[in-house]
């Protein structure tokens, strides 16, 4: 990836910490004397890293909010092109204009032979308060899940924090799967729409993305039984997901320094996201913590939850994998031990590629659950 990396995380603090941020980020275990907080990285690879984690955190401001000039400045975009690019072609398609929320259709080119394909349904990460469907990182990210798994994808813009706090991205996810469900798709794209199966849907998310796949299934789940006339989950995959709590934990300590993630950053953003007033036990962030209320739906699909060995949020990404399975849910761990927070964004390197893979299996391994397949 070249200069468009620059949009490549959405994480901040409340005060910049100038070149001795960027050293943090620059740790390697090559190097004597620090903790093992990265594994081994090219330098262009760790600078890129550094920069962006810099450049974003002087986008935060002290009092709470986020320099939008500053970000639109750095957040390098791109547009949807009716013109296939690596086999996929792309368009915009509106849901709600008085809330801004709309979604970046990605059709793949290849000859499915009439036969229909999954739809999935994706929500990126920035920490609930930066990115869209058209940074560049995010439209490369969903061209390649969509080349890969031979799918329709549909990446969400939410609304962003810390001007639109909980639930706000749920709510806006929630109506996108409205949109589909009432059939949205004959009329933003008869091809996508002939091509697209609805009885197999998948949520797929990084990090706030992923907390967001959560709490938007739990939602569909609700209604699985008679409220969604098309629409059905087959299953959800949740990459690093951003979840937390009040507790610091064992890897939150440890990989204070790693790349893009710290404590001060993600502290900064609950508080961003959150209710006023609210701490990081709410049931948004530590979702099977002290505040957790009632049972997980009946309906929620099968979940594939994806752990990076040098992500300072490992710890509540494995909490979270088992409590789904202490619940009685369907769920699958999958950990890279050398990969750190936003991976996936680098293609060349391997856990990227073996990411993509696994996605591919998981999706072509589940259909949605007898009692919720309705009319499918």
């Amino acid at each position: 990836m070249s200069h468009p990396t620059r949009s490549l995380a959405g994480h901040c603090e409340t005060d910049s910490e100038g070149e001795g941020a960027v050293a943090a980020e620059m740790r390697s275990p090559e190097e004597p004397g620090l903790a093992a907080v990265a594994p081994p990285l090219s330098i262009t690879k760790r600078f890129i890293i550094a920069a962006a984690s810099a450049i974003n955190d002087a986008a935060c401001r002290s009092d709470g909010t986020v320099n939008r000039r500053l970000v639109s400045f750095l957040d390098v975009r791109s547009s949807a092109s009716a013109k296939p690019v690596h086999g996929v072609r792309t368009v915009d398609v509106p849901v709600d204009t008085s809330r801004d929320v709309w979604f970046r259709l990605f059709i793949p080119c290849s000859d499915s032979a009439g036969l229909k394909i999954p739809v999935i349904v994706y929500f990126h990460g920035g920490g609930f308060a930066f990115l869209s469907p058209a940074s560049y990182l995010y439209d490369h990210v969903c061209r390649r899940l969509c080349r890969t798994v031979n799918a329709i994808v549909v990446s969400v813009n939410y609304r962003l924090a810390p001007e639109h706090r909980y639930p706000a991205p749920y709510e806006d996810g929630v109506d996108v799967l409205r949109f589909l469900d009432r059939g949205g798709l004959l009329y933003a794209d008869p091809l996508a729409a002939d091509l697209a199966d609805p009885c197999r849907c998948f949520l797929v998310g990084d990090s706030a993305g992923a907390n967001i796949c959560h709490h938007v299934a739990r939602r569909w789940a609700v209604g699985a039984g008679s409220g969604w006339k098309r629409l059905r989950l087959a299953g959800m995959v949740l990459i690093q997901p951003y979840f937390g709590g009040k507790e610091r934990t064992e890897a939150e300590v440890r990989l204070a320094g790693a790349p893009l993630v710290t404590v001060e950053r993600t502290d900064w953003l609950w508080r961003a996201f959150l209710p006023e007033g609210a701490d990081r036990d709410h049931e948004a962030s530590n979702v099977f913590g002290p505040r957790a209320t009632g049972e997980l739906e009946e309906a929620l699909p099968a979940a594939l939850v994806v752990v990076g060995g040098f992500d300072p949020l490992h710890d509540w990404q494995r909490r979270y994998y088992e409590g789904l399975k202490a619940r009685g849910k369907e769920a699958r761990l999958v950990e890279y031990p050398e990969a750190f927070h936003a991976f996936f964004a680098f293609p060349d390197l391997k856990q990227s590629a073996m990411l993509m893979e696994e996605v591919r299996s998981f999706i072509e391994g589940h259909r949605p659950s007898k009692e919720n397949t309705g009319g499918c």
